[in-house]
């Protein structure tokens, strides 16, 4: 078993290992390497954020539940959301249907998945025409996905056909003020014109066009300042909540420690914690974290 499992290991690194080496100029390349190859094991936050949004918890049945994981990439998220809950205590588990555009990534999930000796229902699909049924699923993960496809728009409304009335989607957004870019990891590349900033990209070796299936170039990305993309979401009929703010009003902080964490909830207390983090929302924050609600 341990020499089937290091077979298994090597294999799934070497199918993930030609869709890293265009990222050799991160500092933490080999950390970053890691979390790639072992995603399902980097899950926790999509997890609680999971059950927080199907009414559960670890130990709660998911019985009937159905969830759609759009834009499933390497299938770290599906593989982690079945070895969780792929089988309820009553031994009815999640129904989850994953699919992504790249057939290689396609490829890779189902390797992640049968090292566990999971069955990972996985189809080959755009965002913008999805094969299944209209109001099909409880929930939909559509997580780094956006940014990346044709046509945001026409992706939402496709999402919002399969949900069911009151379903939820769990999806992000890079903010396009951002400070720091979170695709190209560099300051005040946003705030360039798209020419520069992709002459610059290329001078400094960090230019991904024509290495990757989806689209990838600076100019092409799909970004958007938080009113434009509530703007968007609400047209297709969706209600938007912001994660963050959300946890935050509540007072879950998962990132802050130590006297930055006692600083905020401070803040939180003498009502100065919103607009703060508006600002920063604005020209700051990476990639927003949203919830969308389909009104029953």
């Amino acid at each position: 078993m341990p020499d089937q499992d290091a077979e298994a290991a090597a294999t799934l690194a070497a199918a993930i290992e030609p869709w890293l080496t265009h990222m050799r100029w991160r500092a933490d390349f080999d950390a970053w390497r890691e979390r790639r190859i072992r995603q399902e094991d980097y899950q926790e936050a999509n997890l609680r954020d999971i059950e927080a949004a199907l009414g559960m918890s670890q130990e709660g049945t998911t019985a009937g539940k159905r969830v759609l994981d759009l834009g499933s990439g390497m299938g770290g998220l599906s593989v982690a959301l079945l070895r969780r809950w792929g089988k309820s205590v009553a031994g009815a588990g999640l129904h989850l249907q994953a699919a992504d555009y790249n057939q290689d990534y396609c490829r890779i999930a189902r390797l992640r998945a049968q090292r566990y000796g999971i069955h990972l229902p996985l189809t080959v699909a755009a965002g913008e025409q999805l094969p299944y049924p209209g109001e099909a699923f409880d929930l939909v993960l559509c997580l780094d996905v956006l940014e990346h496809v044709r046509d945001a728009g026409q992706v939402l409304s496709e999402i919002h056909r399969v949900l069911k009335p009151g379903g939820l989607v769990l999806t992000t957004v890079p903010n396009r003020h951002a400070f720091r870019d979170p695709h190209y990891h560099l300051p005040f590349i946003n705030w360039l014109p798209r020419l520069w900033a992709e002459r610059l990209l290329g001078m400094l070796g960090r230019s991904k066009q024509g290495l990757l299936q989806d689209r990838q170039a600076l100019s092409e990305l799909n970004t958007y300042s938080w009113a434009g993309f509530v703007c968007l979401a609400r047209g297709k009929g969706f209600r938007v909540r912001d994660q963050v703010r959300y946890r935050i009003m509540r007072g879950e902080i998962r990132q802050l420690r130590g006297w930055r964490l006692a600083l905020l909830r401070l803040l939180v207390k003498l009502g100065l914690a919103d607009l703060l983090y508006r600002l920063y929302r604005y020209g700051w924050q990476g990639t927003y974290q949203i919830m969308l609600a389909k009104p029953r």
